[in-house]
């Protein structure tokens, strides 16, 4: 395991030692179950595995050297089955990534993405009230800005969401506040993290989407190792200085890094707070496809095309807050990103296809 630096302090009884991870198997989440392992938490796994598979979770063990507590497939939205797994471990606080997150998608199949997520999310927090589990970290999205025009975007601005996944996530949002303004217990941080990208260094654990890729670096990645003839670029008209849309790019493992320093920063104060997770430089999407024909070493072919719905120009973060609160900064770049997906794409060309499955509870 490597020694990572830990912004939260030394751990104290009012940390949480045994967490809940919802979506412990995808793209965020399976890099959030190492980091975790890595500093010494015990970590349970629920995961429907709608757009990740369980040998990811072999992979997190031997990347920490420990083994997960326990995991459990089910949809958060079955109470019954999620009521049984607080029942049967004693958690002292969740970190929440199970939703649906691709934008796209989200205008093709919106009444899903709110039964999802925000039914998931709903659900979960009726079963932590009953089990008197009052600790949440929640992963929100820079999404809930939508379109504000450009510039670097604080907490204080309005939320304009124009898509159904950013909705969602805003919807969440105003129901965690409500919960903690009239169940006083919670104590929730909303993470409002812009665009996670990129690997973990090991290659063992990456990004691999179910199907043709929504999300931009595992499209150039699946490009640049010859799985795609070339890479769809959404819309070239932007009021941008090359056309195309420019997002903050936000290493994984930096995003996964300030959530379980949020874990240490719960009991801080009650309520509810909401804290930007970014480095606050956008990228534009030919940025992002010339910094990893440099990572790859060839160039990336691509064609311009119309722009998404519910797509916006640039979204860029000001994590001024975070730094001031925490100390927490994000510490690798684009070129680290590309690099380590590029690692991953390689090591597995097909990503996690033909993995065995590991047995629904298994501890």
């Amino acid at each position: 395991m490597d020694a990572r630096t830990s912004y939260g302090g030394a751990r104290t009884a009012s940390t949480p030692s045994t967490v809940l991870v919802t979506g412990g198997a995808g793209f965020i989440g399976s890099h959030a179950c190492v980091d975790l392992l890595d500093h010494g938490y015990e970590v349970i796994v629920v995961d429907d595995y709608s757009n990740s598979t369980p040998q990811v979770l072999t992979r997190v063990e031997r990347i920490a050297g420990r083994f997960v507590g326990a995991v459990y497939e089910l949809d958060i939205r079955d109470r019954r089955a999620l009521s049984a797994v607080f029942d049967r471990h004693s958690v002292d606080a969740v970190v929440h990534f199970a939703a649906h997150k691709a934008v796209g998608e989200s205008t093709r199949m919106p009444v899903q993405y709110y039964d999802t997520n925000v039914g998931g999310t709903t659900s979960l927090l009726s079963v932590m009230h009953e089990h008197r589990v009052h600790q949440l970290v929640f992963s929100s999205s820079c999404a809930v800005y939508g379109d504000t025009g450009g510039g670097p975007l604080a907490e204080t601005t309005p939320a304009r969401p124009t898509n159904p996944y950013a909705t969602s996530k805003w919807l969440c949002e105003q129901i965690l506040a409500d919960v903690c303004r009239y169940w006083p217990q919670f104590a929730v941080l909303c993470l409002r993290y812009f665009n996670p990208a990129g690997a973990h260094p090991s290659g063992l654990l990456g990004e691999d989407p179910g199907g043709v890729p929504d999300n931009l670096m595992p499209y150039v990645a699946q490009v640049a190792v010859g799985r795609r003839e070339r890479l769809r670029v959404f819309g070239g008209d932007y009021p941008t200085p090359d056309g195309t849309a420019i997002r903050d790019y936000l290493h994984v493992m930096d995003t996964v890094e300030a959530h379980r320093v949020a874990l240490d920063h719960l009991a801080d104060a009650p309520g509810m707070r909401v804290f930007n997770l970014g480095t606050g430089t956008g990228s534009s999407v030919l940025d992002v496809v010339t910094a990893f024909g440099s990572a790859c070493g060839r160039a990336i072919p691509y064609e311009i095309v119309g722009r998404r719905p519910g797509d916006v120009a640039e979204l860029v973060a000001d994590a001024s807050a975070v730094a001031r609160a925490w100390g927490w900064r994000p510490t690798r770049d684009l070129a680290a990103m590309c690099r380590d997906a590029w690692h991953f794409q390689q090591l597995n060309p097909r990503g996690y296809a033909g993995s065995a499955r590991r047995p629904s509870g298994e501890e």
